[in-house]
Protein backbone atom coordinates (compact mmCIF):
# COMPACT_ATOMS: atom_id res chain seq x y z
CA UNK A 1 0.00 0.00 0.00
CA UNK A 2 1.14 3.10 -0.54
CA UNK A 3 -0.09 6.96 -0.49
CA UNK A 4 -0.10 7.35 -4.00
CA UNK A 5 -2.68 4.67 -4.91
CA UNK A 6 -4.90 5.11 -1.42
CA UNK A 7 -5.19 8.35 -0.87
CA UNK A 8 -6.82 9.50 2.59
CA UNK A 9 -7.37 6.66 3.99
CA UNK A 10 -8.23 6.10 7.36
CA UNK A 11 -7.53 3.21 10.30
CA UNK A 12 -9.34 3.50 13.33
CA UNK A 13 -8.86 -0.41 14.37
CA UNK A 14 -11.19 -3.16 14.43
CA UNK A 15 -10.29 -6.96 15.33
CA UNK A 16 -6.77 -6.89 13.44
CA UNK A 17 -4.28 -4.32 12.43
CA UNK A 18 -4.63 -2.12 9.33
CA UNK A 19 -3.41 -3.95 5.85
CA UNK A 20 -0.08 -3.55 5.03
CA UNK A 21 0.90 -2.82 8.15
CA UNK A 22 3.73 -4.57 10.57
CA UNK A 23 5.36 -4.33 13.41
CA UNK A 24 9.13 -3.30 14.20
CA UNK A 25 10.31 -4.89 17.32
CA UNK A 26 6.77 -5.57 18.40
CA UNK A 27 5.87 -5.22 21.87
CA UNK A 28 5.13 -8.24 23.91
CA UNK A 29 1.27 -7.64 23.65
CA UNK A 30 -1.32 -5.41 22.14
CA UNK A 31 -5.46 -5.40 22.50
CA UNK A 32 -7.33 -3.73 19.51
CA UNK A 33 -10.34 -2.17 21.73
CA UNK A 34 -10.83 1.83 21.26
CA UNK A 35 -8.07 1.94 19.31
CA UNK A 36 -4.56 -0.02 19.08
CA UNK A 37 -3.29 0.05 22.84
CA UNK A 38 -0.22 -1.85 23.86
CA UNK A 39 2.68 -1.37 26.55
CA UNK A 40 6.59 -0.43 25.91
CA UNK A 41 8.91 -2.45 27.13
CA UNK A 42 11.88 -1.44 29.54
CA UNK A 43 15.45 0.16 27.46
CA UNK A 44 13.68 0.44 24.24
CA UNK A 45 14.92 4.05 22.43
CA UNK A 46 15.77 5.28 18.71
CA UNK A 47 18.83 7.55 19.04
CA UNK A 48 22.18 7.09 16.81
CA UNK A 49 25.69 8.30 18.14
CA UNK A 50 25.15 12.19 18.56
CA UNK A 51 25.87 13.60 22.14
CA UNK A 52 25.25 10.90 24.02
CA UNK A 53 27.07 7.98 21.82
CA UNK A 54 24.84 4.89 22.02
CA UNK A 55 23.12 3.32 19.40
CA UNK A 56 19.07 1.98 19.93
CA UNK A 57 16.73 0.77 17.45
CA UNK A 58 14.99 -1.25 18.86
CA UNK A 59 11.51 0.92 20.33
CA UNK A 60 8.20 -0.12 19.20
CA UNK A 61 6.81 0.90 15.93
CA UNK A 62 3.56 -0.16 13.63
CA UNK A 63 5.06 0.68 9.89
CA UNK A 64 3.20 0.81 6.31
CA UNK A 65 5.54 1.03 3.80
CA UNK A 66 5.19 3.83 1.36
CA UNK A 67 6.26 5.99 -1.64
CA UNK A 68 6.06 9.44 -2.94
CA UNK A 69 4.81 12.34 -1.33
CA UNK A 70 2.20 11.49 1.18
CA UNK A 71 0.99 13.23 4.84
CA UNK A 72 1.00 10.31 7.64
CA UNK A 73 -1.25 11.98 11.04
CA UNK A 74 -2.18 9.69 14.29
CA UNK A 75 -3.28 10.57 17.23
CA UNK A 76 -1.54 9.57 20.66
CA UNK A 77 -2.59 8.89 23.96
CA UNK A 78 -0.14 8.24 26.45
CA UNK A 79 0.31 7.68 30.51
CA UNK A 80 4.06 8.35 30.83
CA UNK A 81 5.69 7.25 34.09
CA UNK A 82 9.44 7.41 33.78
CA UNK A 83 12.06 10.08 32.01
CA UNK A 84 12.26 9.40 28.18
CA UNK A 85 9.05 7.63 28.13
CA UNK A 86 7.81 8.67 24.47
CA UNK A 87 5.38 8.01 21.73
CA UNK A 88 4.23 9.28 18.50
CA UNK A 89 5.35 9.08 14.39
CA UNK A 90 8.29 7.58 12.83
CA UNK A 91 9.29 7.77 9.10
CA UNK A 92 12.08 5.58 8.90
CA UNK A 93 14.44 4.45 5.68
CA UNK A 94 17.12 2.58 7.78
CA UNK A 95 18.48 2.44 10.87
CA UNK A 96 20.91 5.32 10.30
CA UNK A 97 18.55 7.10 8.62
CA UNK A 98 14.43 8.50 9.81
CA UNK A 99 12.33 11.11 11.80
CA UNK A 100 10.40 10.45 14.78
CA UNK A 101 8.01 13.27 16.47
CA UNK A 102 6.81 13.03 19.65
CA UNK A 103 6.35 14.50 23.26
CA UNK A 104 8.99 12.77 25.40
CA UNK A 105 8.29 13.02 29.45
CA UNK A 106 10.70 14.65 31.75
CA UNK A 107 9.28 14.83 35.25
CA UNK A 108 5.81 15.47 36.16
CA UNK A 109 6.39 19.35 35.60
CA UNK A 110 8.00 19.63 32.07
CA UNK A 111 7.96 17.21 29.05
CA UNK A 112 9.54 17.99 25.21
CA UNK A 113 7.29 18.17 22.74
CA UNK A 114 10.35 17.60 20.06
CA UNK A 115 11.58 16.00 17.05
CA UNK A 116 14.84 14.13 16.28
CA UNK A 117 16.00 13.84 12.38
CA UNK A 118 18.97 11.30 12.28
CA UNK A 119 21.13 11.87 8.90
CA UNK A 120 23.61 9.27 8.11
CA UNK A 121 24.04 7.68 11.87
CA UNK A 122 23.54 10.80 13.16
CA UNK A 123 20.40 11.99 15.43
CA UNK A 124 19.20 15.52 16.52
CA UNK A 125 16.72 16.76 18.76
CA UNK A 126 14.83 19.92 18.63
CA UNK A 127 12.41 20.43 21.24
CA UNK A 128 9.88 22.64 23.45
CA UNK A 129 8.61 22.58 26.65
CA UNK A 130 5.55 21.62 27.29
CA UNK A 131 3.14 20.78 29.95
CA UNK A 132 3.57 17.38 31.24
CA UNK A 133 -0.26 17.65 32.17
CA UNK A 134 -0.95 16.87 28.60
CA UNK A 135 -1.80 12.96 27.37
CA UNK A 136 -3.23 13.61 24.35
CA UNK A 137 -1.34 14.59 20.92
CA UNK A 138 -1.86 14.71 17.66
CA UNK A 139 1.06 14.81 14.78
CA UNK A 140 1.54 14.95 11.30
CA UNK A 141 4.45 14.24 8.58
CA UNK A 142 4.45 15.17 5.44
CA UNK A 143 6.73 14.33 2.70
CA UNK A 144 7.71 16.44 -0.77
CA UNK A 145 10.49 14.59 -2.29
CA UNK A 146 13.36 14.53 0.39
CA UNK A 147 11.89 16.93 2.25
CA UNK A 148 9.64 16.70 5.27
CA UNK A 149 7.25 18.90 7.32
CA UNK A 150 6.57 18.14 10.82
CA UNK A 151 3.48 19.16 12.67
CA UNK A 152 1.37 18.65 15.91
CA UNK A 153 -2.02 19.79 16.69
CA UNK A 154 -3.86 19.42 20.49
CA UNK A 155 -7.48 18.38 17.75
CA UNK A 156 -6.42 17.04 14.94
CA UNK A 157 -7.86 20.22 12.97
CA UNK A 158 -5.71 23.31 13.56
CA UNK A 159 -1.75 21.88 12.85
CA UNK A 160 1.10 23.88 14.30
CA UNK A 161 4.29 23.44 12.23
CA UNK A 162 7.19 22.15 14.39
CA UNK A 163 10.08 22.30 11.66
CA UNK A 164 11.00 21.39 7.79
CA UNK A 165 13.55 18.73 7.57
CA UNK A 166 15.19 16.93 5.00
CA UNK A 167 16.52 13.12 4.98
CA UNK A 168 19.45 12.82 3.01
CA UNK A 169 19.29 8.49 2.27
CA UNK A 170 17.40 6.50 -0.90
CA UNK A 171 13.63 6.72 0.68
CA UNK A 172 12.20 4.39 -2.13
CA UNK A 173 11.76 1.88 0.44
CA UNK A 174 10.90 4.28 3.56
CA UNK A 175 7.99 3.07 6.20
CA UNK A 176 5.85 5.52 8.08
CA UNK A 177 3.57 5.12 11.40
CA UNK A 178 3.03 5.22 14.98
CA UNK A 179 5.91 4.44 17.30
CA UNK A 180 7.06 4.40 21.54
CA UNK A 181 9.51 3.45 23.69
CA UNK A 182 10.74 3.25 27.21
CA UNK A 183 14.58 3.95 26.89
CA UNK A 184 14.71 3.74 30.55
CA UNK A 185 13.75 0.30 33.15
CA UNK A 186 9.97 1.23 32.74
CA UNK A 187 7.06 1.32 30.62
CA UNK A 188 3.84 2.87 30.32
CA UNK A 189 0.62 2.09 28.41
CA UNK A 190 0.11 4.15 24.49
CA UNK A 191 -3.10 4.15 22.62
CA UNK A 192 -3.54 4.95 19.44
CA UNK A 193 -7.43 5.75 18.56
CA UNK A 194 -6.97 7.02 14.59
CA UNK A 195 -4.26 6.78 11.65
CA UNK A 196 -4.79 8.87 8.49
CA UNK A 197 -2.70 8.16 5.71
CA UNK A 198 -3.11 10.25 2.23
CA UNK A 199 -1.62 12.93 -0.17
CA UNK A 200 0.85 15.39 0.48
CA UNK A 201 -1.00 18.71 0.84
CA UNK A 202 2.15 20.59 1.85
CA UNK A 203 1.59 23.56 -0.51
CA UNK A 204 4.77 24.29 -2.99
CA UNK A 205 6.29 27.80 -2.37
CA UNK A 206 5.79 30.26 -4.43
CA UNK A 207 8.92 30.57 -6.60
Amino acid sequence: MTANRLPDREFRFGNRLPPDFAWFCAPKDYQLHDGLVFQTEPNTDFWQRTHYGFQNDNGHALLTPVSGDFAFSAQLVFDYRTMYDQCGLLFRADANNWIKVSLEYEDASISRLGSVVTNSGYSDWATTDINSDVTVMWYRLQRRGQDVLIENSYDGTVWLQMRITHLQADLSGAKVGIYACSPKDSSFECRVPVMHLGLNKWEVPES
